[in-house]
């Protein structure tokens, strides 16, 4: 049975939802003591869908996706943004990046399927996986995709073989791992030697990888992609990882003559799960990276190549709230005391994964000081099934709208149905409307697979 560790020395915050900062959506607010999000008021939003629920501040994630192109390519013009799909993906999220301007990284054939229902330019998809099925190949290969990142020999191999059946030549990029080892949870980082993920620059991999591309009839080699986590605070990783790659794509130039027309960086700016969290801000994101990819072209003497980044979670993360309603209180006199909601680890696996931290606050006492300190459990048979551990709240009832922060990114895209509980739905708010993008499933749903 898991134990979930208690800090008694945990203290209440006394903040208000105002206080509460980045954590929040941009279009946050409080009217008569509730928490309005895209100018709807939250708690009527559980009242008309349900709970749980999740609510996202389109005005946010339209922001995000903006200030990324603006903040890059006022520093390189060339830049584009691939939203990484997997932190959220459904049709309206591939339209509005569309809508957008943005590429979109998708990384299964279900994502690729997503994005073809959406409508979303295929020449504008980024195909990623360490092991896309052939069949994933033959799909994204035959829509025209406009990049698919290769992850091995064997898929260099198939992408090879399924081009030339198909007649036609595939553009690629060449995952690399250039053994960054970037200052985020160990289940985040991407970039090291020992990773499931692409060819060793340091092993001799990548430029067996590169001979072997080059050489292929049914493939047009591109560029490099490389990726070294998600959730970064300090950019001096990205810094040492662009240094490493520009310096193998030197020394692949003078050993083939092959220079790079994209590089894509991957994404990982971090995000600001609790108040008190500092991450770096897009335009110091920018900045950083840009500066050194052409300090580094110019030490080089290399050409400048399209630039690719792929964020997700920092797209999405914070234009997201979770809604529950709190079920059951339980006080452990000198132990804790719980707050239950009718939700939990089926759609919020990140605690008990991650040892996630969240900010809370009950939506319809949003005006209030957050003057407890509770665990919100969730509603399934573990004990392991927590929302929040020793989280400051105001004072909670039964029917309360608890109100989960900064879960636009992972938590839809992790959900499932333990217990053969629904998979919640998911609301968009923009100027005081309020669109289901995702209807909350039904038991039909959860039966409909049956044969």
């Amino acid at each position: 049975m898991a134990h979930i560790a208690h800090n008694p020395d945990a203290w209440p915050d006394m903040r208000t939802a105002l206080d509460l900062g980045a954590v929040l959506p941009r279009t946050a607010e409080l009217r008569d003591g509730h928490l309005w999000i895209g100018g709807v008021d939250t708690v009527a939003l559980a009242a008309q869908f349900g709970t749980a629920l999740y609510v996202m501040d389109e005005a946010h994630i339209r922001g995000q996706l903006r200030e990324y192109l603006t903040q890059l390519r006022e520093h390189y013009p060339t830049a584009d943004v691939a939203y990484a799909g997997k932190a959220f993906c459904c049709q309206a999220m591939c339209r509005l990046v569309a809508e957008e301007g943005g590429w979109l990284d998708v990384s299964s054939g279900g994502e690729l399927a997503c994005a073809q229902a959406a409508g979303f330019p295929v020449e504008r998809v980024v195909v990623h996986g360490n092991c896309k099925t052939p069949l994933e190949l033959w799909a994204a290969i035959e829509a025209g995709a406009g990049l698919i990142v290769a992850d091995c020999f064997e898929e260099l191999e198939r992408i090879d073989r399924v081009a030339g059946e198909l007649g036609v030549i595939q553009p690629i990029l060449l995952r690399l791992t250039p053994g960054i080892i970037a200052d985020t949870h160990e289940y985040m980082q991407t970039g090291a030697e020992d990773s499931k993920f692409g060819f060793g620059i340091g092993a001799g991999a990548a430029l067996a990888a590169v001979e072997k591309a080059l050489q292929a009839p049914g493939i047009a080699l591109k560029g490099y992609h490389i990726h070294i986590g998600s959730q970064i605070f300090a950019f001096e990783s990205y810094q040492r990882a662009i240094e490493v790659l520009l310096d193998f794509a030197a020394g692949v130039r003078d050993a083939t003559g092959f220079t790079p027309e994209v590089l894509d960086l991957g994404g990982g700016v971090g995000v600001a799960y609790q108040a008190d969290d500092q991450p770096g801000s897009i335009a110091a994101f920018a900045s950083t990276v840009t500066a050194a990819l052409c300090q580094q072209l110019a030490a080089h003497d290399l050409p400048e190549p399209r630039l690719l980044v792929e964020p997700g979670r920092s797209i999405v993360a914070n234009a997201g709230v979770t809604l529950y309603t709190v079920g059951v209180l339980k006080d452990l006199p000198g132990i804790r005391t719980w707050v239950a909601v009718d939700g939990g680890m089926s759609d919020n696996i990140r605690t008990a994964l991650y040892d996630a931290h969240y900010e809370c606050l009950l939506a319809n006492k949003a005006d209030q000081p957050r003057s407890t300190v509770v665990t919100v459990a969730g509603k399934h048979c573990e004990s392991g099934d927590v929302v929040a551990i020793d989280a400051s709240l105001q004072p909670a009832e039964p029917f309360d709208i608890l109100a989960v922060c900064t879960t636009g990114a992972y938590n839809y895209s992790m959900a499932s149905n333990y217990n053969r509980q629904v998979r919640p739905g998911v609301v968009w708010v923009q100027d005081g409307q309020a669109r289901e993008v995702l209807r909350r499933e039904t038991y039909e749903d959860l039966l409909r697979c049956e044969v």
